[in-house]
């Protein structure tokens, strides 16, 4: 897979934002990424030293649109764990 198409976007929640303060940072990730391909997404496209990879699976929720259901898209998110004094600038600006 592609290392560029690894990282699908940077999850901005209020959890996520407290977990930066201890060098973890979660991102929504391709449904085919692993580990390793997630570690040297990470490593390259922000040049900081990356510790952990914890993976998880989303299943999409079951939607009613008038009489009919639909299900969203199930996703993958990785939190990534950091080397201290690495950070990474998800917001610019800031």
């Amino acid at each position: 897979m592609d290392i560029h198409r690894v990282l699908v976007k940077p999850t901005i929640t209020e959890k996520s934002t407290i977990l930066q303060e201890t060098g973890k940072y979660t991102f929504e990730i391709a449904p085919r990424a692993n580990k390793v391909q997630v570690k040297e997404a990470v490593e390259k496209n922000f040049g900081v030293e990356v510790l952990d990879v914890n993976i998880s699976k989303l299943r999409g929720k079951r939607k009613r649109y008038g009489p009919r259901q639909v299900k969203q898209p199930d996703t993958k998110k990785a939190v990534v764990t950091l080397k201290p004094g690495n950070r990474i600038n998800l917001i610019e600006g800031l």
